[in-house]
């Protein structure tokens, strides 16, 4: 049996593409739900307490192997078990959270696919550099709650010296925040904005893309959600190809493998998505050769 702990809600498009994709590759090694495997899947929402039950109540029916999606729910099941074998997907540092001894030597029950890869940052910068040329200074918004704050943040700040570019690093944790930074922000000249990778971030994405096209300010992001959504530009790891991948590492556990014995692997797959229709309501023109770099051009 595989029990599968998702975070968000289950009518959310972006998990059930991530779920699609693990199951597509599921099946081509052989496995059949309904025929010669079971599976159970909880959703966790973005509540701590949700998680705890959900995890207690998957890891009490015996699973062969669990499979997890994002810091959270690994964290969850965790706590809840030291012996079932658990693939993760979507977790930033699992070495630096202490859910795994080392990438190379995992050790104990766990295992997975990192979505961390601090090289982004000078990807997201270049980006900015490229679309307004003469940008000087530019905001990052992050949640100082996120488990990879710190270590994104020296990322940029490394980026940011390689173009000669001036960074604030902005923390909120509430809308009212994100919109006294933006407003802020839209009053300086040469300004832009970074938007870092976190649940705080994905759930108000929303009300980050409204604002940030109010005042008319030129925003990266990490995941193609938000270019779809209306931000401009969005570039990192592709999180269904993650998912994917995964599949490989449960049937390997289902054939006898130990998870501790599996490398935690780490992202080989970046998506680039620019929004045309945005930046040409920002009166900003992309260059053929970013627009050609593009995975997805949305127009």
């Amino acid at each position: 049996m595989l029990a599968i702990l998702m975070p968000g809600l289950e009518r959310d498009q972006d998990r059930q593409l991530r779920l699609a994709a693990f199951r597509a590759a599921l099946a081509k090694l052989g496995w059949s739900e309904g025929n010669n495997l079971r599976i159970e899947i909880r959703w966790g929402g973005e509540d701590a307490a949700l998680f705890a039950r959900h995890a207690a109540e998957l890891v009490a029916l015996r699973p062969d192997v669990l499979l997890c999606d994002g810091s959270a729910a690994l964290d969850a099941l965790r706590r809840q078990t030291q012996t079932a074998p658990i693939v993760f997907v979507t977790v930033g540092d699992p070495v630096g959270q202490s859910f795994v001894q080392s990438l190379a030597r995992p050790g104990g029950n766990i295992t997975g696919f990192s979505a961390m890869d601090t090289s982004v940052a000078e990807k997201w910068l270049e980006m900015l550099a490229q679309i307004v040329p003469a940008v000087k200074n530019v905001a990052v918004l992050y949640n100082p709650g996120a488990p990879l704050a710190q270590l994104m943040i020296q990322s940029v700040e490394k980026a940011a010296q390689a173009f000669g570019i001036s960074v604030r690093m902005v923390s909120v944790d509430n809308v009212a925040g994100i919109e006294a930074v933006t407003a802020d922000l839209a009053r300086e000249q040469l300004g832009g904005m970074v938007v870092l990778p976190d649940a705080f971030t994905v759930s108000h994405r929303a009300v980050i893309i409204e604002l940030a096209a109010r005042y008319r300010i030129p925003t990266v992001y990490s995941f193609p959600y938000f270019a779809t959504d209306g931000g401009l530009m969005s570039y990192g790891v592709n999180v269904i190809d993650l998912h994917r991948r995964s599949a490989a590492y449960v049937d390997r556990i289902l054939k006898g493998d130990k998870p501790g014995d599996l490398p935690v692997q780490r992202p080989i797959k970046f998506d680039l998505v620019i929004n045309l229709k945005t930046a040409k309501t920002l009166g900003i023109t992309i260059a053929p050769a970013l627009l050609a770099a593009a995975d997805e051009v949305i127009e």
